[in-house]
């Protein structure tokens, strides 16, 4: 007996009506994509390892799917690793390609690429999947749509305070509302470090800081000492465990601290344009909060560093984040080139406008009516009738077999239709159409003209 079929871990199908919600979702986005001037590409699903590979971190990079060769792959391993069973270090010699692990390295490589063909600033928008092999879980997905927007060429600090305005409109557009865009700087985290004599444990410090909501404070500590930094230095960083007031406070909190650190004060005062400026604009339902213990840990941002909460009401975690990366492109060759980005979780995204009811009933709106089939002529019948209406922009359809009237009305149900159409010899007849209403079980006759007012 064949096993019945499955799919893997952390990978999903869709239905017809899920589809539909992930396709409102992403044309809500899209479109607001484009009304801020952002500009569609897509690039390959895998790249060459060495274009993904030391771009995330040694803990991303674990994350990345690896492709062996084509062919007999063990033809070119190395035998010492392979004999060894060194796993790490015989995977460069049995796979030279990697599914992509998000949309920005790749969007670095075409800038780099394409340098020649691109008028900078250049702001463009990617909506495609995703791979990371990562423990699934509620919200975590091993293969999930990344949706983002980038500009590179510019350092305007401008180009932040648009993006938090995209968030808010997509947001908005949505219908979710108490939605934390919570935001930071990597010169902040920087000067933080830096005063607290613990520079050359920045990764170290800025991962475990970024944990502080997972963790609590006692792990956030344990860890920074398992990594190195001192206890002298975790006094001096304790402020940040309880770092309260409204954004201008906050502000001028982190001015005191960091008035030893040139690298940390850029940092305050780029985060103050952004947040001034954001406030003096207005948001309209999102929230913009300054969280201090915000690191992300990717290694490329340099500047500002986003990353969206969903409304409290709902358990989950980041719908959204992103930040500004100075010199991404560097890493292929091409130097100088600032850009800054946003990525939106389309997944979670889903999982919460679910969760909150916020979908529209007509987003899995199916066909409007369906013709009953009686036969060869009436089908043709049905069908002229059904081109002008689909001219019309109707949903409509005619059931594709001579089936017994009661199943195919029990077709209808089952799909949500709401109207049937009976298309008979009677009507061939009078050259009309009686129009059932399925929810009330009203059923009238009407000329074409009639039945395109009717489900217009």
């Amino acid at each position: 007996m064949a096993s019945k079929p499955s799919i893997p871990k952390g990978t999903r199908d869709f239905s017809p009506a899920e589809v539909a919600k992930r396709h409102y979702i992403i044309q809500i986005i899209k479109s607001n994509f484009e009304k801020f001037g952002f500009q569609p590409i897509e690039t390959p699903s895998f790249e060459n390892s060495e274009t993904l590979m030391g771009k995330y971190g040694e803990e991303g990079d674990r994350l990345i799917f690896k492709i062996l060769n084509s062919g007999d792959y063990l033809v070119k391993a190395n035998a010492a690793h392979l004999e060894n069973k060194d796993s790490t270090k015989l995977t460069s010699s049995i796979s030279e390609k990697a599914l992509r692990y998000d949309l920005t390295v790749p969007f670095a490589r075409y800038v780099v690429q394409h340098q020649n063909d691109i008028e900078f600033p250049f702001k463009r928008y990617q909506i495609q999947p995703v791979w990371r092999a990562d423990r699934p879980q509620k919200g975590r997905f091993r293969e999930f749509f990344q949706c983002d927007a980038d500009v590179v060429g510019s350092k305007s600090l401008w180009q932040e305070v648009e993006l938090v305005q995209l968030y808010d409109t997509v947001f908005s557009a949505l219908g979710l509302e108490g939605v934390t865009i919570k935001i930071n700087n990597r010169k902040i985290l920087s000067g933080i470090a830096e005063v607290i004599g613990a520079s050359d444990k920045l990764i170290d410090f800025t991962v475990a800081l970024d944990k502080l909501d997972k963790i609590g404070e006692d792990g956030v500590k344990k860890e920074m000492i398992e990594k190195g930094i001192s206890e002298d230095a975790i006094r001096k960083v304790q402020p940040l465990f309880n770092f309260t007031g409204t954004i201008s406070e906050k502000i001028n909190q982190l001015s005191v601290l960091l008035a030893e650190s040139q690298e940390g004060m850029k940092g305050v005062d780029e985060l103050r344009f952004i947040c001034e400026n954001v406030s003096e604009l207005g948001l309209s339902k999102a929230i913009l909060d300054l969280d201090v213990t915000l690191a992300r840990g990717l290694n490329y941002y340099t500047g500002a560093i986003f990353e969206v909460a969903p409304p409290k009401s709902v358990s989950m975690g980041s719908i959204g984040g992103g930040g500004r990366y100075d010199d991404l492109t560097g890493i292929f060759g091409l130097k100088n080139m600032s850009g800054v980005g946003i990525s939106f979780g389309l997944d979670r995204i889903y999982l919460v406008v679910e969760e909150l009811n916020l979908f529209p009933e007509t987003v899995t709106a199916t066909s409007k009516a369906l013709f009953i089939n009686y036969g060869e002529a009436e089908a043709f019948y049905a069908m002229k009738a059904i081109k002008e209406l689909r001219n019309s922009d109707i949903k409509v359809e005619l059931y594709p077999d001579n089936a017994k009237v009661a199943k195919q009305f029990q077709h209808a149900d089952k799909r949500g239709i709401p109207f049937a159409v009976i298309a008979g010899e009677q009507e061939m007849a009078t050259n009309s159409f009686s129009l059932k209403n399925l929810l009330s079980g009203e059923q009238t006759s009407v000329d074409f003209e009639g039945l395109l007012n009717a489900l217009l």
